[in-house]
């Protein structure tokens, strides 16, 4: 097998075939500009999930400035005022956009002009990514499936494309491009239980742009859902839609106590979603969870036809996955990490980067989200972001008048791969990887400490230690124990980021739980900054305009509670 077996070259690079990623690439596709997308999954991979529910905001008759005043609004008040006012009004100002473009590809939107709940609900995430693919089949957009992309190529600040290598059979990726688009995930999977599937969200996009010269924001700030099933290991971290907490349904701890009352008298299940999850972990923490890890949610008191109606969804997939009948039987679950609220530090206006050239999208970037999220935007951030910095790395593209290319970063970047290939220590790289997934559910999990925290860099120094002798063994099924050693480095990028700020952050705001810090600290309304060679650095939030300053209500403990959601 030669070192390098495939070379490309192409305008924009896109690094994800996911939502956004997708979105970004049509784009460009639809400016006439040439582009390519690499996924490590294969194209006709979608998003699996349980059903979230929607969002009956805004409300019928408002006026198109209104609705994206209040969206904006909204959007920093369930942030907790970490969210970037800017970031906001951009995503509100151009969501109705984003459903056009939806409208033109395929899915079918209710009636109302405004209705961003229109695209959130049980089948929102899968509806809109089958779309996106049917569009990108018509523009004729390469997507290359397979490729684990190892490092993004730069000399002297400018991206110009990107290294990897093929899963199965190991060859060689070199893609020159004057410009990439980064829309890789989150960092959730650096837990035990999250609900992103196996190989993904593991940091690859805050490990990738961070080495190339970004920054990240706010690593430590991740949603975890409380409803995230425990088994069996083929759907742990499966969501239960919040609905279910709506609907009546009730938690017990193994002791049959319905444990809510101990933290909210008032609305108990139907409190805040990251209030429960941080209530649920308290039980499991304390020892009055089950066994595997867990609570019980029980439905069995409500009318049979209540559920079969209401949660026909979740109904029938506990079914198919553990053969259990919610009507009878309560179901085991687990706060479960959901969404990386941080990501890297992007330019609100493009989404562009410390590093020229390179644009970050979805769930890899920061800035909208704060410390929680209102559920709609995540759908709706792909749709604003994904054609904003699509077309802003198309017009980057035209705009250059030399490409800028390196010998040397592809030398270095072949160089890491085949080091590794080399690797013959007798260090596992799957028991270092869940060595840091237990590390990071113990220390800095829904709930956390000074002293956990702690403990939990001293560990993750150890394991760092511990990865100067590992081994790598490519055997008939591919390459993807090369894979791991990637996941590794970027799993362990993304806990110590996470961890670092998550010490710094002492105090509890949105789905950042600490139990030595119950109470907002003002001074923390800041934005905290992380590199490498800088560590943690504080920045204030950009000043909210008065107008909608004005419509930010103070935040209440009913924030993000089922009732709004349904």
């Amino acid at each position: 097998m030669s070192s390098l077996g495939h070379q490309l070259a192409t305008s924009v690079l896109v690094v994800g075939a996911g939502g956004s990623g997708l979105r970004a690439a049509i784009e460009v596709a639809e400016a006439g500009v040439a582009v390519i997308a690499v996924a490590k999954r294969t194209a006709e991979s979608t998003p699996a999930a349980m059903g979230t529910s929607g969002s009956a905001w805004p409300p019928a008759g408002s006026s198109p400035d209104d609705v994206c005043q209040r969206h904006a609004a909204e959007t920093l008040r369930e942030g907790r005022l970490l969210a970037d006012p800017r970031t906001a009004q951009v995503v509100a100002r151009y969501a109705e956009r984003g459903f056009q473009d939806m409208g033109r590809y395929g899915p079918r939107r209710s009636g109302h002009p405004y209705d961003s709940a229109a695209f959130t609900g049980t089948h929102a995430g899968p509806g809109v990514h089958r779309a996106l693919q049917t569009r990108a089949a018509e523009l004729g957009i390469p997507v290359l499936t397979g490729v684990y992309v190892t490092q993004l190529l730069v000399d002297d600040g400018t991206v110009f494309g990107a290294y990897g290598f093929d899963l199965v059979d190991g060859s060689r990726y070199l893609v020159h491009a004057d410009s990439v688009v980064l829309a890789a995930g989150g960092h959730t999977r650096i837990w035990r239980r999250t609900s992103s599937r196996r190989g993904e969200s593991g940091g690859d996009a805050f490990r990738l742009a961070v080495e190339a010269g970004a920054r990240l924001r706010d690593p430590e700030l991740v949603q975890f859902h409380p409803l995230g099933l425990v088994g069996p290991e083929h759907v742990a971290g499966l969501l239960v839609d919040e609905a279910a907490r709506g609907e009546g349904g009730v938690l017990l701890n193994n002791l049959g106590e319905r444990f809510m009352a101990r933290y909210d008298t008032e609305r108990m299940e139907r409190c805040s979603q990251d209030r429960v999850a941080a209530a649920a972990y308290t039980e499991i923490k304390e020892g009055r969870g089950t066994q595997a890890g867990g609570v019980w949610l029980d439905l069995s008191h409500l009318p049979r036809e209540t559920v079969l109606t209401r949660l026909p969804l979740v109904h029938q997939t506990l079914l198919d996955v553990q053969t259990l009948d919610i009507t009878r039987d309560p179901v085991e679950v687990t706060p479960t990490a959901q969404y990386s609220l941080g990501g890297v530090w992007v330019r609100p206006e493009d989404h562009s980067t410390d590093v020229n050239g390179l644009y970050v999208i979805g769930e890899a970037a920061g800035g909208l989200h704060g410390a929680n999220r209102p559920e709609e935007n995540s759908l709706i951030e792909l749709l604003v972001y994904g054609r904003i910095a699509g077309r802003a790395a198309a017009e980057y593209s035209a705009r250059l008048t030399v490409q800028q290319r390196s010998p040397a970063a592809v030398r270095a970047a072949e160089s890491d791969v085949s080091r590794l290939l080399a690797a013959n220590g007798d260090q596992n790289i799957r028991a270092l990887l869940r060595s840091v997934r237990h590390l990071m559910t113990e220390h800095a999990g829904v709930v956390r400490d000074e002293a956990g925290l702690a403990a939990g860099l001293a560990g993750l120094a150890e394991i760092e230690a511990r990865t100067a002798h590992a081994g790598i063994h490519i055997d008939i099924g591919g390459f993807q124990d090369l894979a791991y050693a990637y996941d590794l480095r970027s799993t362990l990028l993304a806990a110590r980021a996470t961890l670092e700020c998550a010490r710094e952050r002492r105090e509890t705001r949105g789905s950042h739980h600490r139990s030595d810090h119950p109470d907002v600290d003002p001074d923390l309304t800041a934005t905290l900054m992380w590199s490498p060679a800088t560590g943690v650095r504080r920045e204030p939030v950009p000043p909210t305009p008065t107008h909608i300053a004005e419509l930010v209500r103070d935040v209440s403990t009913d924030a993000g509670s089922p009732e709004r959601r349904r």
